[in-house]
């Protein structure tokens, strides 16, 4: 393990490691208006959302590293504190990247980089019509978070307003394969939250699962079953029963392994640890804990 200070490296050394491997992140596609109602247009992965009463995001428009200068998104919203945050998709990434070009101040990147601009409901600046969800949020406190070059600044923001594509809905409701999302990585990076990359994990139940400590050390151990295969067993709320694992051996697949136990009992138990990760890759926990329990 590498261990680095960030007094021992460069600011841009340092914010680099910060970006490769704080990620992804997703993308606030903010708009603002400066004093003279000029509409500036920049994206920010420094965001989240992180209250749902009140409904508040926050972004940070970091000052520059290479030269400590501040960003038109942070000037803007000291003087006018409304911004309408976007989210990006993939169907308009390289626009989005286009947009983050640092054109002089008056420049609109809406027209810069060929996005709609839809007039907010209830502020001044206005949201991307390309987007698949928009905010419209009146920034309630910006907070610095340093003076040096690198420094964020949290914008804080409640929303006031969504606007949502009704394409991005299956049943009712959001459908992350059409919300087609796209994310930040460090360097010139992104990834899409799409299609193979997307999966699902159930939560856990109220009934408390077992844990990963009562797992026995021998299955805890195993060189075939990995990290993510002992949390999903460590999951469930209890064990089956010693009816339950017994009337399982007559299953052809397990009575074929343990009709060897007495031959090869290490051959046998990687057999049993072998279909146990079958079963768990087709989402049959329960069944992959009467195959590991073969052995006791």
């Amino acid at each position: 393990m590498k261990t680095i200070k960030p007094s021992d490296v460069s600011t841009a050394e340092f914010h680099q490691i910060l970006l490769g491997t704080v990620a992804p992140r997703p993308i606030a596609f903010a708009s603002t208006v400066n004093e003279n109602g000029e509409v500036n247009l920049s994206p920010f992965s420094f965001f989240n959302v992180f209250s749902a009463n009140p409904p508040i995001m926050i972004f940070s428009p970091a000052r520059r590293v290479r030269d400590n200068t501040s960003k038109h998104t942070l000037e803007n919203v000291l003087k006018i504190p409304e911004v309408a945050i976007s989210i990006v998709n993939y169907g308009m990434v390289e626009q989005m990247s286009l947009a983050s070009t640092e054109y002089e101040t008056g420049v609109n990147e809406f027209a810069k980089a060929g996005f709609t601009a839809l007039k907010s409901a209830q502020i001044r600046p206005p949201y991307v019509g390309e987007s698949p969800a928009s905010y419209e949020c009146k920034v309630l406190e910006v907070k610095s978070l340093g003076e040096n070059g690198g420094a964020g600044n949290l914008v804080i923001c409640e929303v006031i307003a969504a606007h949502l594509s009704e394409d991005i809905f299956t049943d009712g409701s959001i459908d992350p394969h059409k919300l087609d999302a796209v994310a930040r990585l460090g360097g010139a990076w992104y990834s899409r939250a799409s299609g193979d990359s997307l999966f699902t994990i159930d939560k856990p139940g109220r009934d408390h699962g077992i844990g990963f400590d009562q797992i026995p050390k021998s299955i805890r151990n195993s060189h075939i079953l990995s990290g993510n295969d002992l949390g999903r067993l460590g999951g469930v709320a209890q064990l089956p029963t010693e009816e339950e694992i017994e009337e399982f051996s007559a299953e052809p697949e397990v009575s074929a392994i343990i009709q060897d136990m007495d031959l090869n009992t290490d051959s046998v138990i990687e057999e049993l640890h072998l279909l146990a990760k079958k079963y768990l890759l087709e989402n049959n926990i329960i069944a992959a804990w009467k195959v590991l329990l073969q052995e006791y």
